[in-house]
């Protein structure tokens, strides 16, 4: 599986149906989906069809990527950019199981996409969404160098957005 990119800890790749098991796990913790406003997949089999038809990367040369760890392939969440065709806005956006919560992983991956969407695809602003009470993801966004942007609403609860410019 060819990586599209590497960190000191991890690797970066597209989605394949082979993570279908994984995308079903990680989507089942309420905590993980919490904040997110997305539902559990039903089984295993909705998760692959999802992962069989997102084409992202195929459109955009771009997206959401499986984030690996180097000393054993470990799947841990993922990591990526989305283009929000609707809004014309280029979004940061990581997912991990919690059990690897609080290692850096986001803060590592989140980075490698950050500078990929800069130098790879030459985005000209890449921002960051989170609900207001979803302080860890914040604080990744900050680590990442997006700055706060402005307060907004997300389907009635108070979020924030954060952005960074290419320079």
């Amino acid at each position: 599986m060819e990586r599209i990119a590497e960190t000191e800890r991890l690797w970066l790749r597209e989605f394949n149906p082979g993570d279908a098991k994984s995308f079903y796990l990680l989507n089942l913790d309420p905590e993980v989906i919490k904040y997110t406003g997305d539902d559990s997949f039903i089984n295993i089999e909705e998760a692959e069809k999802f992962l069989l038809n997102y084409d992202h990367c195929r459109k955009h040369g771009f997206g959401r990527w499986a984030v690996m760890r180097k000393t054993d392939n470990t799947f841990l969440g993922w990591c990526g950019l989305k283009y929000i065709e609707d809004i014309d806005e280029y979004d940061i956006g990581f997912r991990f199981f919690k059990k690897y919560w609080g290692y850096g992983y986001a803060t590592e991956s989140a980075k490698a996409g950050l500078e990929l969407g800069f130098k790879n695809f030459n985005i000209p602003i890449i921002t960051g969404r989170a609900l207001k009470v979803n302080t860890a993801s914040i604080h990744v966004l900050q680590k990442i160098g997006l700055s706060f942007y402005k307060e907004v609403d997300f389907e009635s609860k108070p979020g924030v957005i954060y952005r960074k410019f290419r320079t």
